[in-house]
């Protein structure tokens, strides 16, 4: 992809080598000048325009990817706890037959 800067400075560098290489009068050197310039500033606004719009897609996918993410992280984690407790549980299981042994010895 062309970067949109070096467009720009193309335009720039090709408009003043045709105002200085047309030997035009004055007014019309003005009035090509003031075209041209308007020219300029509308690409420079369509292409902030389209660089704000490219930044707005890339934060909302960063938002969903983020999302997305989080939503896996909860997932995962919830699974892992899942599985936390069930160890946990089958160490209690055993915990309490080991005391019930001692209380029958006792």
């Amino acid at each position: 992809m062309i970067n949109k800067g070096v467009v720009v400075l193309g335009v720039l560098l090709g408009a003043a080598a045709g105002v200085l290489l047309a030997p035009e009068k004055g007014s019309v050197t003005r009035d090509k000048l003031k075209k041209e310039g308007k020219d300029i500033k509308n690409q420079l606004s369509s292409d902030l325009t389209e660089v704000k719009e490219d930044l707005s897609e890339a934060v909302a996918s960063g938002k969903e990817k983020f999302k997305q993410d989080m939503e896996d992280f909860a997932s995962k984690s919830s699974y892992k706890t899942e599985q936390a407790i069930t160890f946990i549980e089958k160490q209690l299981a055993i915990l309490k037959e080991k005391n019930k042994t001692l209380q029958k010895t006792s």
